[in-house]
């Protein structure tokens, strides 16, 4: 029998890149992207090649890096397609919703040819709202697409400036309407707190408008600061005041009061769905099933072995930025490190069935480390499993540390 996989596939473009945004992807609004291409020769032993910039139609880049996804899932359908049936599908960026419908239908199709695809397979795709309308979500719809996630972040015009987005409130209003008009009837909308310039009133705010459009999922995202993001740059600069810890942790707490009490189950750090809509591609992450990362900066976990694919559009011709096999240690410690992030936490039965072994013998010499957490009441244990509570999160870091 099959095992089943979830495949993600990196979508690398956005209309305009947003101040916060960590992700690789590449700016398409002017029409043309900066695309590096490795200039001809050799470079001398332990040098980098030469890049030459060129500019290129984003039109003709965005074809050219689809084309490059479907060689992708004929390459590994072939090397892993007798034995893996995908169950997910995740397309991710970036903004996946600026591709062509025809196209998210020819990768499903191709990955359905060469992997084969469970009959309650969820297909997700990302969104900007003001990359949709009501044709094109039909479009969406009818490719396969099952699962819709909008990036909305707030509902503040104010906040939606700060952050560099390029929807407005109504867009993402008209959006989600058109979704469910679309057929869509699993729809998740990202958020986010803890934002420069953002009050607790723009959060609860814009949380209780969403709860109020019933999505079945919800993600809620404290800012992080990225490297490599103009965030980083001005708060570097002094020109980016950050929120402090005690009003994130009370922002997040507040927020997730008002989740719970909408009748939504809590049951990832940063997640919330009704019963039965918890995102299925992304709880393989965190229980440490396996997956294939196709695309540019995209990872896989396969058989022990973790890859990650250089964040460049030339991608397919450079090594690794990941090659990693992994160690016994190695997974026990990730194990722990992702199960903790789920409120259902590390299931010792689970850990033993996957590992050969309970799971204070693997870790037992570190027990001590956590006597601090059991006592402040910042976890908990029964004969299950190990849990983080709702005050350990605040510090849940701190807690996962121990074990990697």
């Amino acid at each position: 029998m099959k095992k089943k996989l979830g495949i993600y596939i990196h979508i690398p473009f956005c209309l305009s890149r947003c101040g916060y945004c960590g992700f690789y992807s590449n700016s398409v609004g002017s029409g043309v992207v900066d695309v590096p291409v490795p200039m001809k020769g050799l470079p001398e032993p332990g040098g980098d090649p030469e890049i030459s910039v060129v500019s290129l139609p984003a039109a003709l880049v965005m074809k050219s890096y689809y084309e490059g996804i479907l060689e992708e899932i004929d390459r590994t359908g072939k090397k892993y397609g007798d034995r893996y049936v995908a169950d997910t599908i995740f397309f991710g960026g970036g903004t996946p919703s600026l591709l062509d419908p025809k196209w998210i239908r020819f990768m499903v199709e191709r990955i359905r040819e060469q992997f084969g695809l469970t009959p309650d397979a969820e297909i997700t795709l990302e969104s900007n709202p003001k990359t949709l309308d009501l044709k094109k979500l039909r479009q969406m719809r009818a490719a396969g697409v099952n699962r819709l996630s909008i990036g909305l972040q707030s509902l503040s015009p104010k906040v939606l400036g700060i952050m560099n987005r390029v929807h407005t409130p109504e867009d993402f209003l008209r959006c989600y309407h058109d979704a469910r008009h679309a057929g869509f009837h699993n729809i998740n909308v990202d958020i986010m707190f803890a934002v420069p310039g953002q009050s607790p009133a723009d959060w609860t705010d814009t949380l209780d408008q969403v709860l109020a459009l019933q999505p079945e999922h919800l993600s809620f995202y404290s800012l992080q600061i990225e490297e490599d993001t103009r965030f980083y740059e001005d708060y570097r600069a002094g020109r980016l005041a950050l929120l402090d810890d005690e009003t994130d942790r009370a922002m997040y707490h507040k927020g997730l009061e008002r989740i719970r009490a909408a009748g939504y189950r809590h049951y990832e750090i940063s997640n919330a769905a009704k019963p039965g809509f918890e995102c299925r591609h992304n709880l393989k992450y965190w229980r440490f099933q396996e997956y294939l990362g196709l695309g540019a900066a995209a990872s896989s976990f396969l058989k022990g072995r973790r890859i990650t694919r250089a964040s460049d559009l030339m991608y397919r011709s450079l090594p690794p930025a990941e090659n990693h096999e992994n160690s016994f240690e190695d997974d026990a410690g990730e194990y722990a490190f992702t199960a903790l992030r789920l409120s259902e936490g590390i299931r010792y039965r689970d850990f033993k069935a996957r590992f050969g072994r309970a799971f204070r013998d693997v870790f037992g010499e570190r027990w001590g480390e956590l006597d601090e957490f059991f006592r402040m009441g910042e976890l908990t244990e029964d004969e299950e499993g190990l849990r983080l509570t709702e005050k350990g999160i605040d510090i849940s870091n701190r807690i996962m540390e121990v074990f990697v």
